[in-house]
């Protein structure tokens, strides 16, 4: 017969046992978790990290410590857009605007017209846009409006928008765009601005006959279910920086570069194109006029930020960090891919902040 210390002894094993096994689960993301609560005071009182991998998310945890003057800074922004402000914590399907990271998602678009053959990346502009050629800027290449190495010299981007507000068509963005200087040789020459990525956008324009938008819905945002992202839906798109999307959108399309271009059983992208995307081109020959703080330490490809090797290969891991805080990445080793969503403009120490936090999940991942 068995006592009753022995029932005792047993549950106290089993209960002991249990939670152990809980806090195991728990110690891989402490650290993570500590990062968030410690770093989204200064990152805008309000962060999302989601990480994705092997078909599902391990992690995702949301931190909401907004001050006054963060919830004020919110309030003006939306006031600005004429909408109401969001206070709440940010889930999987809020949406917000994403700056730059919205070059990852147009390179891609255009990447596929080259998957299709009717676009390569060594096609010169001037042939669509007759324009840029009268004004000496016909020669400069769809590889060099993907990777920042067009030339052209633009104002600062505070300037550029505001001139932008007054543009009604893709043709008249590309008349101010060719009326711009120039500040070096095409392909010689990186300058991180937005000419690159709208000279492509009007030229797949002009070979479809539809709008960035259309297209943009029609190859990205359908194939991959993004149910919350667009390019703002007005008179004319902003390739490198007019999107608005949500974590969950952005990981399915993560997913897919991570996948080598294929998503749920639908080829995207070829495992090519994902391959050319992650190549820098940001190498020693070019000069480099300007690169934002946030990159530094960083190659180029085509829309995203990858490793500064010249070896000619694949990066091991990329991304394409946005004004107002969002980081998105992918690595390639690790086969993950995460996203960190944010809204704050202050960027000191942000590349510092951001590369320790990407190497805080790779040792977390390490040791799953």
């Amino acid at each position: 017969m068995i006592s009753i210390q022995s029932v005792k002894k047993f549950v106290v094993f089993v209960f002991f046992f249990g939670l152990s096994g809980l806090l195991s689960a728990q110690v891989p993301f402490a650290k993570l978790d500590h990062w968030m609560d410690e770093n989204t005071k200064d990152m805008g009182g309000r962060t999302l990290l989601v990480i994705y991998k092997d078909g599902k998310i391990i992690y995702n945890k949301s931190v909401l410590d907004m001050s006054h003057r963060q919830k004020t800074i919110v309030k003006y922004v939306a006031r600005k857009q004429g909408m109401e402000a969001d206070l709440t914590e940010y889930t999987l399907n809020s949406q917000v605007m994403i700056a730059s990271s919205s070059k990852w998602y147009s390179a891609a678009l255009v990447m596929t017209f080259v998957d299709e053959g009717k676009l390569q990346l060594t096609d010169t502009v001037g042939s669509w846009l007759p324009v840029l050629s009268a004004n000496g800027k016909g020669k400069i290449t769809i590889s060099e409006c993907l990777s920042h190495t067009t030339g052209i010299k633009e104002p600062p981007l505070k300037e550029l928008l505001k001139d932008m507000k007054n543009i009604n068509s893709m043709d008249q963005a590309m008349e101010l765009i060719a009326s711009l200087p120039m500040e070096g040789e095409p392909g010689k020459t990186f300058h991180y601005s937005n000419a690159g990525l709208q000279i492509a956008g009007a030229v797949i324009e002009k070979i479809s006959g539809k709008s960035f938008e259309e297209l943009f819905a029609e190859r990205i945002v359908e194939p991959l279910g993004m149910k919350n992202t667009d390019f703002g839906k007005k008179k004319v798109a902003l390739p490198a920086g007019g999107a608005r999307s949500t974590t969950e959108d952005y990981l399915r399309f993560l997913t897919m570069i991570l996948n080598k271009g294929s998503f749920e059983g639908k080829q995207i992208l070829s495992e090519q194109s994902v391959n050319e995307m992650q190549i820098n081109r940001m190498v020693s020959n070019v000069k480099v006029e300007y690169s934002p703080a946030e990159a530094k330490g960083l190659g180029y490809g085509y829309g995203e930020w990858v490793d500064k090797s010249e070896d000619g290969k694949p990066s091991v891991w990329a991304t394409s960090p946005g004004l107002f805080g969002s980081f998105p990445w992918i690595e390639n080793e690790k086969h993950y891919c995460a996203f960190l969503m944010t809204f704050y403009l202050k960027n000191e120490g942000r590349n510092e902040r951001y590369i320790g936090l990407k190497h805080l999940v790779d040792e977390t991942i390490s040791g799953l």
